[in-house]
């Protein structure tokens, strides 16, 4: 099946929301954009997915995440016995709307779910998946791609990025659910009422400081140096937790820069740097995942 075909799918087939089809239907006249969109699935690997946001297979949407979490259900479920998911998610757009619909997912595929309240940065998810036991963790994140990206990142039950014998599971299992409703969902609110999701405590978050806190030096000099500390979260997920951070530590004289204190996936004040630099940071970063993977 070429990409024309696959995208005049996406055109009729129910399963699809009609937002998706009007994205869809504006680019009728623009073969070369169909083609970006269709012309291969998102490739999933040992980081997991990472895309444009948008409709079609090539892309960051709703359907691709299902099909993807279906994947993952499917190896942990036959990996694991009573297995549990932990989701945690940025501030890029559409990251709540991605980790709600994963965790419908895996709690269709009769997997627990626990899921953070609201955005929290990675180390919370890995440090999540250890403290809860869980048998996985997905990040909805793009990491250091510009504002139009988002990704799916995938980890184990260590709490560390999904090694490559387990991806290679994941994907083929991926490559076996159809795209056309091939993926099991339950509304996310039934998911909450039963039970089979459900919202990471503020235990677990406390408990998260307290070990980064235990990781500092001579913290105890901190609280009579006077020491006055400048932070900026970039519109990302540190405002809070790295606040908590330095309050518990004893700095009490934080600036945050306003411009980038709240959430904002749009990033407004946050330029990326030219093309050539971003594409060598992109492929330095992808090397060390590699390496990671292989270590």
């Amino acid at each position: 099946m070429d990409y024309k075909e696959v995208y005049e799918q996406w055109l009729s087939n129910p399963y699809f929301d009609e937002a998706t089809k009007e994205e869809l239907k504006n680019i009728a006249e623009d073969d070369n954009e169909i083609k970006e969109r269709f012309y291969m699935d998102l490739e999933f690997g040992t980081a997991g997915l990472r895309g444009i946001i948008g409709a079609g297979t090539n892309r960051m949407n709703i359907y691709v995440v299902r099909r993807a979490t279906q994947g993952l259900a499917d190896y942990v479920n036959k990996a694991f016995t009573s297995p549990s998911v932990a989701i945690s998610y940025d501030s890029r757009i559409k990251s709540g709307v991605f980790a709600k619909e994963a965790a419908s997912v895996l709690a269709a595929n009769g997997i627990k779910v626990h899921i953070y309240t609201e955005l929290m940065p990675t180390p919370m998810l890995s440090y999540a998946v250890r403290n809860l036991k869980c048998s996985a963790g997905i990040m909805i994140t793009a990491s250091h791609n510009p504002a139009k990206y988002n990704g799916y990142k995938v980890y184990g039950s260590d709490g560390c990025q999904l090694t490559l014998d387990a991806a290679e599971i994941v994907l083929k299992n991926i490559e076996s659910v159809p795209m056309f409703d091939g993926a099991k969902t339950i509304s996310y609110d039934d998911g909450v009422a039963d039970g089979r999701i459900n919202y990471i405590p503020q235990s677990v978050i406390d408990s998260y400081l307290d070990e980064v806190s235990k990781q500092g030096i001579h913290t105890d000099l901190v609280k009579s140096s006077g020491l006055k500390v400048v932070y900026t979260p970039l519109n990302g997920t540190g405002n809070k937790p790295v606040r908590a951070i330095l309050k518990k530590i004893g700095v009490e004289d934080v600036t945050v820069v306003p411009e980038q204190e709240y959430p904002d996936g749009n990033f407004p004040t946050c330029p990326y740097p030219n093309p050539e630099i971003f594409e060598a940071l992109r492929l330095g970063l992808e090397l060390a995942e590699k390496t990671d993977a292989d270590l």
